[in-house]
């Protein structure tokens, strides 16, 4: 499958662009993406979930070099790490950052939490989007994540601005957490 040119992901990357909410097929369940510049809908998707800001969201990207903004002072190591770890199951990175990033995103957290993604679907939406992607899991808080695009359109029905083409990767679950300074697991999923 071409997912840089089907319709489904161009028309995604329009709607993120123009300030909408997308779900999108990741790595293990499906997310609810927005563009890292857009406040708005930054705050909807916290809305929709009912998720206080403080736990804060993770940003998503296919290329190491669109965090260079918000992670100027990574090494050419830490960098490798980000990209080359987790190849069989995704690894969301706390990174230190520049402050150049919402409190919507980090939360109360000092560390920004990223995750280079190599599913296909999602990898063509933030390739095309151009920027990186706020994303979170597709569920209400305290409800287990969404695995198919029918549980997304049940949790969120047309509150989401469009269900993105394609089904999640092979991984078992949401991504495991890692501190990129000390390699601790934060988060087992």
């Amino acid at each position: 499958m071409d997912w840089a040119n089907h319709p489904g992901i161009v028309q995604a990357a329009a709607i993120i662009k123009k300030g909408g909410i997308v779900a999108c097929p990741a790595e293990g369940v499906w997310g609810l993406s927005c563009d890292v510049w857009c406040e708005a809908a930054i705050k909807r998707i916290l809305e929709l979930k009912n998720r206080p800001a403080s736990k804060g969201l993770i940003l998503i990207t296919h290329s190491v070099k669109s965090l260079r903004f918000f992670a100027p002072d990574l090494t050419t190591e830490q960098n490798a790490l980000i990209t080359d770890f987790g190849e069989e199951n995704p690894v969301t990175w706390l990174i230190p950052h520049s402050g150049r990033v919402s409190k919507l995103i980090t939360g109360h957290h000092s560390c920004l939490a990223v995750r280079i993604v190599r599913h296909s679907p999602i990898a063509a939406l933030c390739a095309m989007v151009r920027v990186p992607l706020v994303s979170t899991s597709a569920n209400p808080a305290g409800l287990p994540p969404s695995r198919t695009a029918e549980e997304v359109s049940s949790c969120f029905g047309t509150a989401v601005d469009f269900i993105a083409p394609g089904e999640i990767g092979n991984a078992r679950n949401s991504s495991e957490i890692r501190d990129l300074l000390t390699l601790e697991v934060v988060r087992n999923p």
